[in-house]
């Protein structure tokens, strides 16, 4: 009988080696493409950038500005000796974007987020963030660009300079409960929109990721900046009102590829420039220089059909003007002007019960939703009975 093969490998030992060599070959090509990068030395350790952050902690705090322990230069992780997985610990959570941290205003204990911009990239980023965040635009109430709070010039780089804005959550969080608010949602950024446009400004990019809101009232003790759905403290969920309860307004963020333009010039034209969505039908047909206002359009009725009409039900009532938005030509689009008139007339053709209805996601499984429906239903005979309006209105 011949030995056994004992040089032979298990089904889970080539896997492993399968694995290790993927991952060899992926950690080649990142450092290939990025260099060489610091990545952690242990579970829940400083990550890809955040050592940036470290080394200016102390800068920060001369400006005012105060960053979790976490970015502390004398931190120490908080887990190891203990019993808590370090996935469990407030300060183990990795950026999940380098360039972007929050951070307290000392003064008043205010939470804000810090933009890293390099201006060598973006040269027009902060000049058209300061414009629109300037008075008297700054106090009209149809203005939804992020303000900004201040700028700071990074010390021995004059090619970075810091945003200091509020702190936001993405527009979709925590999910919307009626059509009445998703309607609020709608009329915000068409008004947003007409405002830049007034403006003479383009955003260029007003794709779902940049489009956030103002949790301040919705969150009265707020929530981890990484962990959204946590307490600042990872101490359990974080508590928060619905948008009928306490309306939010919605900003429009990173100006990045933006332009401002002269109104003396005409109507401006610019070669085609891709952001988050890569559908926009007049960037895939020619390399053409175009007008980006309708551009613009196009991004927010792209945001509503993934978004809204495809993603939840109920929401045909916005087929025709969403239609009209991502339409191919871009000179038969409507402007922005127009869609909040449009907007307006919807909004009037629809009635209460169905801007108090609940809105369901496509995918949602029955008995969560059963679940959600009950607390749904709760409030809405509140709402009836206090006579809270259907469609929320942001003070």
């Amino acid at each position: 009988m011949p030995a056994p093969d004992t040089t032979k490998k298990s089904k889970k030992e080539r896997r492993v080696e399968e694995t290790a060599r993927q991952d060899a070959e992926l950690d080649e090509i990142a450092r290939r493409v990025f260099g060489d990068i610091k990545m952690p030395d242990f579970p829940g350790g400083l990550g890809t950038g955040e050592s940036w952050w470290v080394e200016h902690y102390l800068w920060l705090k001369d400006c005012g500005y105060l960053l979790r322990s976490r970015y502390a230069p004398d931190w120490v992780p908080s887990w190891p000796g203990t019993n808590k997985d370090w996935q469990d610990s407030e300060d183990a959570r990795c950026l999940k974007n380098s360039t972007i941290l929050d951070a307290t205003r000392i003064k008043d204990g205010t939470f804000v987020t810090l933009k890293q911009i390099r201006t060598s990239k973006h040269p027009y980023e902060v000049d058209i963030a300061r414009f629109l965040s300037s008075e008297p635009l700054a106090s009209d109430p149809q203005n939804h660009c992020v303000p900004i709070y201040d700028v700071l010039q990074v010390p021995d780089e004059d090619d970075r300079v810091l945003l200091v804005m509020p702190l936001l959550r993405e527009y979709s969080s925590p999910r919307f409960d009626t059509f009445g608010e998703a309607v609020d949602f709608f009329k915000q950024i068409f008004e947003g929109l007409r405002f830049m446009h007034k403006h003479h400004v383009a955003h260029r990019d007003c794709m779902g990721l940049n489009i956030m809101l103002d949790p301040s009232k919705m969150y009265p003790n707020s929530f981890h900046p990484i962990e959204h759905s946590l307490k600042r403290d990872y101490s359990g969920r974080a508590r928060y009102l619905t948008r009928t309860q306490c309306p939010p307004k919605y900003y429009f963020i990173d100006f990045g590829i933006s332009r401002r333009y002269d109104p003396m010039d005409g109507s401006p034209l610019e070669d085609p420039i891709w952001g988050g969505d890569k559908t926009v039908p007049e960037f895939h047909k020619s390399s053409d220089a175009c007008n980006p206002f309708p551009t613009d359009v196009y991004y927010l009725g792209s945001l509503i059909r993934k978004d809204f009409l495809q993603a939840r039900v109920g929401f045909e009532f916005m087929n025709g003007l969403v239609s009209e938005m991502v339409q191919d030509d871009p000179a038969k689009r409507p402007t922005a002007d127009e869609l909040v008139v449009r907007l307006d007339e919807i909004t009037q053709s629809l009635s209460s019960w169905k801007l108090r209805a609940r809105v369901v996601k496509a995918d949602d499984i029955w008995p969560l939703g059963f679940y959600r429906g009950v607390g749904h239903w709760i409030r809405r005979m509140n709402y009836i009975a206090s006579r809270t309006p259907a469609v929320p209105v942001c003070r």
